[in-house]
Formats: structure tokens, sequence, C-alpha cells
């Protein structure tokens, strides 16, 4: 038996990030700290990653992952949201597949650009459930259209709360014994 961190992914907009997106992702990044899970985002400095961040190193005992598009050359290294950890991938937009499998669950927040919902389509993809916190609602419509799987939080205590069910689902499936 493992005795690996749970990881939650958090995804959202960068640059174009709303105030009340980059809110929630603070918010958020401090919840899921103080429950001892691992924080992982796409580690730029720039909108929900970094308000995640952010939030989630307010916490003694984080753990902050950054999942990042470059390489990681000379001033790219320091270019990071406030992690623990960055994992430089040299893979662009693809390192969003690593994101969403790299994570036990996966929170979009606010909404975003293609960048986004590419996450959200690659999570349902790879069996990851999958959170809209706050999202238009054309995002769930349309995500919910494409498979089971997806749950909506409008504050970030239910979001919270729909990551630790999903978890228990997830986690008990995982030491569920072969059949």
């Amino acid at each position: 038996m493992s005795n690996r961190r749970t990881v939650v992914g958090v995804m959202g907009a960068g640059e174009g990030a709303s105030a009340e997106a980059m809110h929630l992702a603070e918010e958020l990044g401090q919840c899921i700290s103080a429950r001892g899970w691992v924080l992982l985002t796409g580690g730029r400095p720039a909108g929900v990653m970094a308000a995640a961040s952010r939030g989630a190193a307010r916490v003694e005992g984080h753990l902050v992952v950054g999942v990042l598009p470059d390489e990681g050359k000379a001033d790219d290294r320091q270019n990071t949201a406030d992690l623990d950890l960055a994992l430089f991938t040299g893979m662009g937009k693809a390192r969003n597949v690593i994101n969403v499998l790299s994570a036990d669950v996966v929170v979009v927040c606010g909404g975003g650009g293609p960048g986004t919902a590419s996450e959200a389509a690659h999570a349902l993809n790879g069996g990851r459930p999958l959170i809209l916190l706050a999202v238009p609602a054309l995002w769930w419509d349309f995500f919910c259209s494409l498979g089971e799987g997806v749950e909506s939080a409008s504050d970030v205590q239910e979001c919270c709360r729909l990551i630790e069910a999903r978890l228990g689902t997830v986690l008990s499936r995982a030491k569920a014994p072969p059949s």
C-alpha cells in the first residue's frame, strides 16, 4: 500500500482570469493545503495558477507542484508561481495531460480558455473526477454532455466537500481487492 499524498489539480485561466476566479482559487489553494493534500497547477505566475499556489503556500506543511510548459532555461527557472516543486516539461500545451493524469481530482476554477477546456476534457477522458467551481453555465452544460463524473460547486467549501467525497470513492476503488 502506498503512502502517496493525495494530489488535487486546480486548473483555470492564466492572464485572462477574472478577479472572482483568482479570489476563489486563492481560497481553494489554502483549503487544499489545510487538508494535507498536494496542490498541482500549471505553475505559471499568472491567474488561477498563481492564486491557488499563493493560497496553498500560506499553510504550514504545504506542497505545491507546478507542471510548466517550457524547458526552464535561464530566467524561466525563476518565472513561476509560489511553487515547492517546479516540473519543467518543454512540452508546451501537451503538459496539460501530465497535469490532469497526475491529479487524483481535477478542479476547474472559474472557467478559462482552450487550455483549461482541454484539461477538463483530459480529466474526463482519463477517468479523473472533475469539479467545476463557479464556471459559466455553458461549461457545465458542455462538460456534462461529455460524460459522467462532473460535479459543480458555487463556493470553495462546497468544492472541498465534493473533493473529499470523490476522494473517498477514488480511494475505495484503489483499495478494492482484485476480482
